[in-house]
Order: C-alpha cells, then structure tokens, then sequence
C-alpha cells in the first residue's frame, strides 16, 4: 500500500473514532436538515430573514440610492452565509470517511488493494447526486450575486426566494402533495403542449401571409397560442382571418379543459392528503407541548377524563387506533391521533420525548388485553414514565401489575366505592363531590416541587398555606412513591414531590404566586 493511500485510511479511522469531529457534524445535519431540532427554526427563521432583505434591497436599489454599507450585505455579507451552508449541506451529505473504511474493509476481505480512483468515483458519485439536486442547484444560484460586477447577475438574487421551499415546511407540504399528481401533471403538460404546437403552426399558416394580421412570425403565433389557451386574452395579438378565428375558438376551448382538469388536479390531491396534512399539524403541535397527558383509547371513562384534565388546564394528546374514536375526540376539541397505542412506531412517529414531555400514560381502553399492549409498549420504551391503566376484569389485574402498570384501577371497584360512599356516607360523599365539581369554584392542584422551589422551601412549616386559606391536602413523596396524607409541619419538601392543595380557585392561583415570588426573595 503506498503513502499516500495509507494516509487516506489512517485520516479516516481517526475522523470516524472523534467524537468531537462526529459531534460537529451531527450538529449541522440536525440544524441544516432534521426538521424536529429544536435550533433548525431559528436557523430557518434568520435565513428567511436574510432572503427577504436581500430582495428587497434588490428592490429598492432599481429606484432609490441605497448605502453602501447594504450593498455590500447584500451583495458579500449575505452571499458568504449562504456559501458557507452550500459547504455545509455539501459536507453532511454524505461521509467520505465511511466510504474510505467500507472500501478499506472490503479489500481486505477480499484481498485487494485500496484504490484511490475507484474511491474517487464513489465518492464523486456521492457527492454528484448532491450537486445536481434542485435544492443544490438553487442554493448555488442563489450564490452567484457574489460576482456582481456583473449587473445582469444579480437578478439572480431573485433564486434566493425559491430557497423558501427549503425553511418553509408549508412550502414542502404544498409541493410534496403535488407531487403526488406527477403522472397527471406530466399528462397535462404534454396534451397542453401538443395544442400549443399544433395551434401555433395552425394560426402561423393561416395569418402570417395576411398584411394585416399581427401574427407574422412563428414566435407571434407561439405568444397568441399561449396567451389564448390560458384565457388570458390580452388582446394584443389577435387572428383576422376566418380560419385564424376557427383555430382561436378550438384553443380557448381545449384552455377551459386545461384549466379545469388543471384545477381538479390541484383540489384532489389536497383532498387525498387532508387527513395526513391533519395528522402531521397534530404531531407538530404535540411536539410544542412542555408536558402532557397521554391517553390511550378515546370510550367511556377515556373521554370523561379527557374532559376533567382539559378543564384543569392541562395538555391532553388522545391516541387510538379507531378512526371513528379519533373523529369523535377531535369533534370534543383535542389534539387526537389515529395511532395504534399498542405500536412502538406509533410513539416514534411522535417526535417527542416521553420520558421529559408526558406527565402520564393514561391506558383507559375498556379491554385489558389492549391496557397491557399499551403499558408493555410504553414500558419496553421508557422506565420512568408513570402508567395508569384502566383494568375491567380482575383476573387480569396480575398481567398489567406485570407489564408494568404504576397505578391499575379496576372500574367495578371504583362503582362500588361509590355506591358504597353514597349510601353509608352521604354527606361526606356530596362533599368530596362539592369539591371536585367544577362548578363549585373550590378545586383541587397540585404542584410540582421544582429545583428552584426545593431550594428555597424546605419544610411543610414554610409554605404558608394557611395565610392563603389554601388547605394542604398531602404530599406525593417522590422518592418512596406514596402519598403522604395531612404531613407533620416537619415534612420534607424534595425535589420532585406533588403538593395537593384544595382551595377555592382564585386562592390555589394567589398560592401558587406566592410561591413563586418566594423563589426570588
């Protein structure tokens, strides 16, 4: 093996075992092309910004004197930026080193030796597909105003709106959806074409030997035919002769039908993709959510819930593999998925981090073999996500406690409970319900015990619920993972513990604030 191939392979491992180098590249990938990193918005936000400005500088130097210093932003500043994410696109779109080691490997499998030209050729190969890609080609393009002492380039400025379609994710909505009708589209292009030929040939014959006809060349022609089929009629161009009008009626009819199939086109393909378009707004919406609750299943006491949580102000995303149950939850006002929650692909789809982003997993289907498909999925994922599910047979109660179910609730237990409360204690009972009503004004929260609260309060002594008439109902103690009814003034306060307070609304809020103002003392 020569040098200079050895070099070659040696760069390779070494850039392919650096972290710091695989890190970097990570980096750009995810801000140029992974639509679900949290930078790639501002990063599309300030190209966007850079586009627009530079049009409009474009816009205002036809007329108006611009300074020399937004010339020059726009004409070095502006094009610079936009070279270096050519660069950087160019570089993470595909990995030279890991061509380098394949090849490397094979050989020696094989027992060949390395060969710089065929390593070229893939790697140009690689890199080709790139260049010639139509983002690619815009991009550089969009480049080019750099040499601007040529004048007639810097219209090309103009490309560096069509890099839109790169940062504005409606724009590749609007485009992908067309795609979908490229055979169509292809077939109407083609039929359009044929008339256009066909008619300007027709009209060129017919009035270009004609004194007064203004359709003296083929170029005319082509211009009339053009104008007449897409019914814009400028009238500027017009046939005289009787035959010439004969071919001007033929093309505005053969116009209507292209643009009606044209416009069929279009609303269909819109139409086929509605309900994706939907669900893709949805996962971009659940994306945005900093917590919420994950319901699985969408029946019964699924939807009740649903609608307690919402009331209490908190984010609810509904998942159920029924489309009617999806259509009935987005109907009542939630975010809701036609997912299956049994599927891990399902929770991929998502986009979201479970562990930090869901406050729970609500299994609430009413058949325990769809809770414990649900709660295995979820738990073969993610260990420290909590988990309650629905259970309606108690000879299953084992198989949920199993697959790993932190909270099971058996719906004939809670129906007794309740008869059981409404009978023996009928006041006690209306109480409790006075205080869960929702229209009693009295409302149970309860507060997450953050870093900066735990910091400051330390004790149950220190919360000062009384002066707010705010009735501390208990302590969710993280770490032993019980509830601490009516703690000791001497209870711990940690990181992670649930406050459970019980108040009138307006009290629980000024708490809350008091709370919050106590951090900052």
């Amino acid at each position: 093996m020569d040098i200079l191939s050895k070099g070659i392979i040696n760069i390779s491992y070494a850039l392919d075992e650096s972290e710091k180098y695989n890190n970097t590249k990570k980096f750009f990938y995810n801000l140029l092309e992974n639509d679900s990193y949290r930078l790639k918005k501002y990063f599309d936000g300030f190209m966007i910004t850079l586009i627009f400005l530079s049009v409009y500088i474009l816009i205002r130097d036809v007329k108006h004197d611009i300074n020399e210093f937004w010339i020059g932003f726009n004409n070095i500043v502006i094009s610079i930026i936009f070279l270096i994410e050519y660069s950087l696109r160019f570089w993470v779109s595909s990995s030279i080193s890991k061509v380098v080691i394949h090849q490397n490997e094979h050989n020696l499998m094989l027992n060949r030796k390395f060969s710089i030209k065929k390593l070229f050729i893939h790697v140009a190969k690689d890199k080709l597909k790139y260049v010639l890609s139509i983002k690619a080609i815009i991009d550089l393009l969009a480049i080019i105003p750099f040499f601007h002492q040529l004048r007639l380039l810097r219209v090309l400025i103009l490309f560096r709106v069509f890099k839109l379609f790169r940062y504005a994710k409606s724009f590749q909505t609007f485009v992908s959806v067309l795609a979908t009708k490229k055979f169509e589209f292809i077939t109407l292009l083609m039929f359009a074409s044929i008339i256009i030929f066909v008619s300007s040939v027709l009209v060129y014959v017919m009035e270009a030997n004609n004194p007064s006809s203004p359709i003296n060349t083929l170029f005319d022609a082509f211009y009339w035919s053009i104008v007449t089929i897409s019914t814009v009629g400028y009238g500027d161009v017009t046939a005289v002769t009787n035959e010439g009008r004969i071919v001007a009626l033929l093309v505005i009819t053969s116009g209507i039908a292209v643009l009606a199939f044209s416009t069929s086109l279009v609303v269909s393909a819109f139409s086929e993709k509605l309900d994706e378009m939907k669900e893709m707004k949805s996962i971009d919406n659940v994306s945005k959510y900093k917590s919420f609750y994950l319901i699985c299943g969408y029946e019964g006491i699924a939807s009740e819930v649903a609608k307690i949580l919402r009331s209490n102000n908190f984010d609810i995303l509904v998942m159920d593999e029924d489309e009617g149950r999806i259509k009935n939850a987005i109907k009542d006002g939630f975010e809701a998925l036609n997912f299956d929650p049994g599927e891990v692909e399902s929770y991929k789809k998502l986009n979201i981090d479970i562990s930090k982003q869901v406050r729970a997993v609500l299994a609430l289907r009413q058949s325990d073999v769809e809770n414990v498909y649900t709660t295995l999925t979820v738990r073969s994922m993610h260990q420290d996500v909590y988990i309650l599910s629905l259970l309606m047979d108690e000879m299953h109660r084992n198989k949920l406690s199993i697959a790993g179910a932190n909270e099971i609730i058996y719906s004939k237990d809670l129906v007794g409970m309740i008869a059981k409360e409404f009978v023996g204690q009928p006041v006690a009972f209306e109480v409790i319900h006075a205080l869960r009503s929702e229209y009693s004004g009295v409302d149970m929260e309860e507060i997450l015990v953050t870093n900066r609260i735990s910091s400051y309060i330390k004790q149950v002594n220190q919360l000062e619920n009384e002066k707010y008439r705010v009735v501390l109902l208990g302590i969710w103690k993280k770490e032993e993972d019980k509830f601490l009814f009516n703690p000791p003034k001497d209870t711990s306060i940690d990181l992670g513990d649930y406050l459970v307070v019980i108040g009138n609304s307006l009290f629980i809020r000024e708490f809350k604030r008091a709370v919050q103002k106590k951090i900052f003392r």
